[in-house]
């Protein structure tokens, strides 16, 4: 098991953003964290409704981030990237905050070459009831675009 400060280390999400509280178990295509942030009243994802279903993106997100991060070859920097796309998202309910933790983020990887991955995500409540699911396209190592780019 990886806990809370072993996931700050290797993503490059800092403080109250580093939403994921442990790695439960991982393998080369996929990784299941444990999250007990869902109902916190200072969650940085909460609004004045509550912490709502669409902020399931962002956790499996990061467990996707993570799961890049730990199949790295020992010595190497994890690569950077950034989320694409979600597509096929069901939110089976509207919001996280209300159900039983701790909730559970799974995260498969489809498909992957060296600029891009693909995932399929859940995310459970602790009565694996199915809250939210769906796929989410990483883009790996793709430059910066900076001021002097942009039109």
């Amino acid at each position: 098991m990886i806990d809370h400060a072993g996931i700050a280390a290797r993503i490059p999400h800092a403080g109250s953003m580093c939403l994921l509280d442990a790695v439960l178990g991982w393998s080369a295509h996929d990784i299941r964290c444990r999250i007990v942030n869902h109902a916190d009243a200072v969650h940085p994802l909460r609004c004045a409704d509550g912490l709502l279903a669409p902020c399931a993106i962002e956790y499996a997100a990061q467990a996707m981030a993570l799961h890049g991060a730990l199949c790295q070859p020992p010595g190497h920097a994890p690569q950077p990237g950034f989320l694409a796309s979600a597509r096929g998202v069901t939110l089976h309910v509207p919001r996280l905050d209300i159900w039983p933790g701790p909730l559970m983020v799974t995260a498969t990887q489809l498909a992957a070459d060296g600029g891009q991955a693909l995932y399929r995500f859940e995310l459970r409540d602790a009565d694996d009831r199915l809250l939210v699911d769906g796929r989410a396209a990483v883009v790996l190592d793709s430059p910066l675009v900076t001021e002097a780019d942009r039109p």
